[in-house]
């Protein structure tokens, strides 16, 4: 059985070789398509943030939030119109005392704080200067860390996934996730993709709030395409001549970026001088980023690069490869937040970075702990 281009054209015709080509092309990005949904789906399950009772043996990580999502109706978007307008608020997640680094434990059944992640409490505020303040109340520092989520996402996923980063990485200071309008769906590849373009200038507004008042900083990590949001704002903060913003950045990590090598370059040549440090966390044998590469035209995204050579005349880039500290948890797709060796080896560079030491090279290939 052949490729739908290798019958004749309607009319009687044959299909010449170009629009044979551009139907197997076709065909070829369906199957993709098809096979990147079941592969997800299977891995990706929906269930939901719940509320439930504390438990005074677990602990409590205060997740601050920025989002254009409908905080009436936050579940899958895939279908439905994209919201409007900033939302700004936050939510006490318990994190269980049963918890591993890495995961996130949710409910089999009705949830509960000795075992499962659940929310015990939330607050909306009015704007964003009330939930900044509200913000250097808790989370007292002049540097705050946003946390942009990737593609198929809820709203769930992500104040879940910031509450597991905050605690298994021990993160004091003020810390906000920006949850963009993901479909929260693995058919929602392009729609997602479209998604990132539309929040550009909602997350730039977020970070000029961020940075406001006098020697406040912010320092961004962002995860799959979650990164093409954060570099498109950049690049378009560079095009506007907002020096302001620019400078306010103390350094930028991006875990998996599902980029294009190519456009990272051009987003990377309007910046000029990037955010130092600027860490791109990659793994070679990340599934589901293979999976793009082949709906996006068969070539690698940036998050499985594995050297920065192939990220000519890009300055001021660090490759870390965190290949050989995959645990196969959730396609190896977030590797250093998801697997428990990297989060322990990344916790150590961390650490050591702050101890004022050289930390991250730029190239590094990070090595699983021999077999005791």
């Amino acid at each position: 059985m052949g490729y739908p281009g290798d019958r004749k054209a309607a009319g009687g015709r044959q299909a010449g070789p170009d629009a044979a080509a551009g139907l197997r092309r076709a065909a070829i990005a369906a199957l993709v398509m098809l096979a990147l949904g079941a592969v997800l789906s299977a891995c990706t399950a929906r269930p939901a943030a719940r509320r439930a009772a504390p438990s005074p043996l677990a602990h409590v990580e205060r997740v601050f939030v920025a989002t254009e999502r409908n905080l009436n109706a936050p579940g899958p978007l895939f279908g439905r119109k994209r919201p409007s307008g900033l939302k700004y608020l936050s939510l006490d997640i318990s994190v269980p005392p049963t918890h591993k680094p890495g995961r996130i434990e949710w409910p089999d059944g009705p949830p509960d704080a000795a075992t499962d992640f659940v929310v015990t409490d939330s607050r909306v505020y009015r704007d964003a200067r009330a939930m900044t303040r509200a913000m250097q109340r808790d989370q007292p520092g002049k540097e705050t860390l946003v946390f942009v989520h990737g593609y198929n996402t809820t709203f769930s996923d992500a104040i879940y996934r910031f509450a597991q980063i905050r605690s298994d990485f021990a993160v004091n200071g003020p810390g906000m996730v920006y949850v963009w309008p993901s479909a929260g769906d693995p058919r929602g590849y392009a729609y997602d993709r479209d998604s990132v373009l539309y929040s550009r200038n909602a997350f730039a507004r977020v970070l000029e709030r961020l940075i406001a008042a006098p020697g406040q900083r912010v320092l961004l990590v962002a995860h799959s395409m979650g990164a093409q949001l954060v570099m498109e704002t950049l690049r378009q903060a560079a095009l506007k001549g907002e020096q302001h913003l620019m400078a306010r950045i103390s350094g930028v990590v991006l875990i998996s970026p599902d980029i294009d090598p190519d456009v990272f370059r051009r987003q990377a040549a309007v910046i000029g001088t990037l955010p130092q440090p600027f860490l791109i966390f990659v793994s070679k044998q990340d599934r589901a980023l293979s999976l793009a590469g082949l709906l996006t035209g068969r070539k690698p995204r940036l998050g499985v690069i594995g050297e920065p050579g192939k990220l000519a005349g890009v300055k001021g880039v660090k490759v870390i490869d965190f290949t050989a500290l995959a645990d196969g948890e959730g396609l190896d797709h977030a590797v250093p937040i998801t697997s428990p060796a990297a989060i322990s080896v990344l916790r150590g560079l961390i650490a050591q970075a702050h101890g004022g030491a050289p930390a991250f090279d730029d190239s590094m290939v990070l090595k699983a702990a021999p077999a005791p």
